[in-house]
């Protein structure tokens, strides 16, 4: 039996992975999908502004500590990808597996706010103006989504060779709007290195929303690897 411990992205909770979580339990596997701090119904503005990156690698850590999990397979979305990493450098050989879905993959120093495009970062900031500490989500969308803590954008995540260590490493490339991705040249990046397995998946985003027995077929070991080419870009 494997155990999961999903990550959402920016503006969303548990609630992202509502339709993989059973598919996961129901081929035997335990799954801890998680809200960060920050990003609760009941946290105050005082805990969404000083909640940073590594509040939300915490709020994983504590997780691991209280359910006494060893061997997980660590997976991220979008944002998430930058908790994952801190989380799994920081974990003491107690993750198995990392897995980032349609996720940022920092280096040491790295923000998601250095990591990301142009485009993002415009939107970062201007979802942050009213408040200077949280960022509205983006227009239209899933209503549940919530302001997110803008310090944990910005802040530089700090990585020892940890994540040399972990057997498995993966990243999956969402194909489906590359008109926007801030992932291309990640994934190109990734592709020729061989510490890790790249997939990629015909959909938007939110995969896990799009097309859930397609995520968890991946995380079940049922999808079948792509290795991605570097472009000439």
């Amino acid at each position: 039996m494997a155990t999961f411990v999903l990550v959402p992205g920016g503006w969303r909770g548990s609630w992202t992975y509502q339709a993989v979580v059973p598919l996961l339990e129901r081929a035997g596997h335990a799954v801890h999908a998680l809200t960060l701090t920050g990003l609760r119904p009941d946290d105050d503005e005082a805990t969404v502004a000083t909640a940073n990156l590594d509040t939300h690698a915490g709020d994983v850590l504590r997780r691991l500590d209280r359910a006494g999990i060893t061997g997980a397979t660590l997976v991220g979305h979008s944002y998430g990808g930058m908790v994952v990493s801190a989380a799994a450098d920081r974990a003491a050989g107690r993750i198995s597996r990392l897995v980032h879905l349609d996720a940022y993959v920092p280096r040491d120093g790295e923000s998601c706010w250095s990591s990301t495009t142009e485009r993002f970062r415009e939107v970062f900031a201007a979802g942050a103006a009213s408040t200077g500490y949280s960022v509205r989500p983006p227009g239209g969308g899933d209503p549940r989504r919530r302001p997110h803590p803008l310090a944990s954008f910005l802040q530089a995540v700090r990585l020892t060779d940890a994540l040399a260590q972990i057997p498995r490493r993966e990243f999956v490339y969402c194909s489906g709007w590359e008109d926007r991705t801030p992932f291309a040249r990640l994934r190109d990046r990734l592709a020729a290195d061989p510490g890790w397995r790249v997939h990629d998946l015909p959909t938007g985003h939110d995969a896990m929303r799009e097309a859930p027995d397609a995520v968890a077929a991946l995380l079940l070991d049922e999808h079948d690897t792509v290795t991605a080419r570097p472009t000439d870009a």
